[in-house]
């Protein structure tokens, strides 16, 4: 029997929970929260045995052979470094760390005392993204990726995004990306999987959208462009906003042979074929065969909600699970060292430049900002391609 820790008992806790309550061979030992009624409430509504206002006392008593670290991101170093110095493997949701130094530091230290480690990229799990991967192993791009496109679309709408509006202390003000390093480690994710650089070209442009600012809201970025190159030739786009419509969560990429395009909210995949058709068939043959594709997904969808295998969280379960057996057999965790590093590597980038660039238009005009910023970012991109 696995035993299994919960350090943070918010919202998030309750996924976790169902997903680990959904997995044969484990139980959840202990919860621990600062907030003792979190902590208790949340175990009273899973049938935990324990429950926990010390991270140490849970270590101590509960004896966990698995943590997961649902805490706030300025909290995640530490929790989990006490954790695996207490000889546990850990599962840390996203993002990762603050800092590349400290995702360094852990997955270091996790190396030295032979633990697994894991973040929380699920969206990475589910069956869409699963499908994608297996077409990419198998060949289908016909090479390595030549260009990706990653975009990550946000509401304010949820009771979520208006508290971090409305409340000018909330924890997620408080990270060195605000809004951007609690949200966009999925996207980013979804390109660091294919890139070979573990420190690619990154330039980043992000700004507080014309509808926050509406609302006296002046720090919380909410418009990210990124583009990110690496020596390979690789290249990739990376779009977050809150205003643009409809919402979409999407990836596309594209090899020198085919591309495919990946819907994660409506967890569909679809082939793109590399040739044209010849004459007035590339008018028609293209959508009899997006409308096969678009039918068969519909129909795998509909095959795994009838087997009870399409739940919102499935793909945190099968990462989860995916983590859970890589610690028992001794074997390679889900998301490799590099893909973790890099994700953060990036985002740190990205935060670095948006930062600068707040610092920059203080001093001087928004016009000479932009030509200042499109003059480095096309020399970066000429020492890249020479």
């Amino acid at each position: 029997m696995l035993k299994v820790g919960i350090v943070g008992c918010g919202k998030i806790a309750d996924s976790h929970a169902w997903a680990i309550q959904s997995i044969k061979g484990c139980e959840i030992v202990g919860a621990c929260d600062a907030e003792a009624l979190m902590a208790r409430q949340f175990s009273e509504r899973f049938q935990v045995r324990q429950f926990f206002t010390d991270v140490g006392e849970m270590l101590r008593e509960a004896r966990p052979d698995v943590v997961h670290v649902l805490t706030p991101p300025q909290s995640h170093y530490s929790i989990a470094r006490q954790c695996m110095e207490g000889g546990c493997h850990v599962y840390v949701e996203k993002p990762f760390t603050i800092v590349t130094e400290e995702a360094e530091e852990l997955l270091g230290l996790a190396t030295q005392k032979n633990l697994k480690v894991t973040v929380g990229h699920d969206a990475q799990f589910s069956h869409a993204t699963r499908d994608l991967r297996r077409l990419v192993q198998e060949g289908y791009l016909g090479g390595p990726p030549v260009h990706m496109e990653s975009y990550y679309g946000y509401e304010f709408g949820s009771i979520y995004g208006n508290a971090i509006v409305r409340d000018k202390q909330h924890w997620v003000r408080r990270l060195p990306g605000k809004l951007l390093q609690n949200v966009i480690s999925h996207g980013i994710a979804r390109i660091a999987e294919f890139l070979c650089d573990q420190k690619p070209l990154v330039i980043a442009h992000g700004f507080v959208s014309p509808s926050l600012k509406s609302v006296g809201e002046e720090e919380i970025v909410d418009e990210l462009r990124v583009i990110i190159a690496d020596q390979r030739g690789t290249t990739a786009y990376f779009t977050f906003s809150s205003q643009m419509r409809p919402t979409i969560n999407q990836f596309r990429i594209f090899g020198c042979q085919n591309g495919i395009f990946l819907d994660e909210t409506q967890q569909a995949v679809i082939k793109l074929r590399g040739h044209r058709y010849k004459s007035y068939a590339e008018q028609f043959i293209p959508h009899a065969n997006f409308s096969r594709q678009y039918i068969g997904n519909f129909f795998r969808n509909v095959s795994r909600f009838v087997a009870k295998d399409f739940h919102m969280e499935g793909g945190k379960k099968c990462l989860i699970d995916s983590f859970y057996c890589a610690v028992i057999s001794k074997t390679p965790e889900p998301i490799p060292h590099n893909q973790i590093l890099l994700t953060s590597w990036i985002m740190g980038e990205i935060f670095k430049q948006i930062s600068r660039k707040g610092a920059s238009c203080e001093a001087d005009s928004v016009r000479g900002g932009e030509i200042s910023t499109r003059t480095h970012a096309f020399a970066s991109i000429d020492r890249l391609q020479k």
